[in-house]
């Protein structure tokens, strides 16, 4: 099969790999349809963020069952799936006490890091990383479920009310999907971002969106809210610490959502006790998370709409075959290694696209996007 195989920093190529086959009697073998692009991705292109050269790039994927072994029953050949790449053991203890996003022995099990990923034909994984897909929900829709799931256990972390007013740095996919969530809950919710293609696309969807371009992000957006600032920042850049930090209210949450290993930011711990200010970072998603993911995308997937915006799988703005793999990380800003941090990075490319998918079937494909015999 083609696969997309990372060769250290800025390299990248397709390979031919061997096919994804049963191992194990509870594995079941996926012919991949497609995966999102994730901003992981491209920042372990970048060198910004750890894997193993020689690994299989790729995580947020859909597909569709082709082999099952003896023990599955969850799934059968021809269902449509979503893979969970957040493998987790289920005996260590933070597996026991319902803590899988931080198993003890995650290494060689991170699909795309350290586990040959999704941008590839087929993946093999254990049952219980593989998830039924509803009927009816469109592919578009399906292949933010990954991501969703990432957003939920943030702005889970957050613990929002009613009464909590919102900023979300960055408006890539990662800051509209937090978004949405956060605004079915808090009273507000504002965006702010950079970039000027993903300004527009954020006005379409929600009433508070703060162009922070050329400007200090802080400054900004109280400017913005009229002197107010917000009782939680969600920085879904990964570079955008220090201005959250400097924007947060007295008393507020700092979510930390971004990875981006190259970046840091002087922090004096008496910047966070005199107010009281809590800095949160939630890790990976728990298993249980990741079913109400599933649920979530039926809910926004139909006729749900985001803000005055049209609905979730509209957030998917490009497609590429697995060939085109270049153009498709090209139209997210390139692999130069100063583009696109986005809400308050420096130095950025601009971005031609919202979100992509790296489509691996080749074949043909039905109005919603699945393959005509799924």
């Amino acid at each position: 099969m083609r696969a997309l195989v990372y060769l250290g920093p800025g390299s990248a190529e397709l390979q031919d790999r061997p096919a994804g086959q049963l191992v194990n009697d509870d594995d079941v073998v996926v012919e991949v349809v497609g995966t999102g692009v994730c901003g992981t991705d491209r920042k372990i292109l970048l060198g910004r963020f750890p894997a193993r050269p020689g690994v299989v790039l790729g995580h947020e994927s859909v597909g569709v069952v082709r082999e099952t072994g003896p023990q599955v029953r969850s799934v059968v050949v021809g269902d449509r799936v979503v893979v969970n790449p957040t493998l987790y053991c289920g005996w260590c203890v933070p597996c026991r006490r319902g803590a899988t996003n931080f198993c003890r022995h995650k290494a060689g099990t991170e699909v795309g890091v350290d586990r040959d990923g999704t941008y590839a034909e087929s993946v093999t994984l254990p049952e219980r990383f593989v998830e039924r897909v509803p009927d009816g929900l469109p592919f578009r829709s399906a292949v933010l479920i990954e991501p969703l799931a990432c957003v939920l256990s943030n702005v889970g972390a957050a613990s929002l009310t009613f009464d909590d007013t919102v900023v979300v740095l960055g408006a890539g996919p990662i800051g509209m999907l937090t978004a949405l969530v956060a605004a079915r809950r808090a009273r507000r919710v504002t965006v702010a971002e950079p970039d000027g293609y993903r300004l527009e696309l954020a006005r379409e969807r929600f009433a508070h969106v703060v162009d922070v371009a050329g400007t200090d992000p802080a400054e900004a957006v109280v400017k913005a809210s009229g002197g107010e600032r917000p009782s939680v920042v969600f920085d879904t850049t990964g570079t955008g610490l220090d201005a959250a930090l400097r924007l947060i209210d007295d008393g507020g949450r700092v979510v930390v959502m971004g990875f981006d290993d190259s970046y840091a930011v002087p922090l004096r711990p008496l910047q966070l006790t005199n107010r009281g200010i809590r800095l949160i970072g939630a890790g990976d998603y728990r298993a249980d998370i990741f079913p109400v993911a599933v649920d979530l995308a039926v809910e926004l997937g139909g006729s749900q709409r985001l803000g005055t915006g049209p609905g979730l799988e509209r957030l998917v703005t490009h497609e590429f075959p697995l060939e085109r793999y270049a153009e498709a990380f090209t139209a997210l800003g390139g692999l130069t290694r100063d583009g696109g941090d986005g809400g308050g990075g420096t130095g950025r490319a601009g971005y031609d696209a919202l979100k992509v998918v790296i489509r691996s079937h080749s074949g043909p494909v039905g109005a919603d996007g699945w393959p005509v015999d799924a």
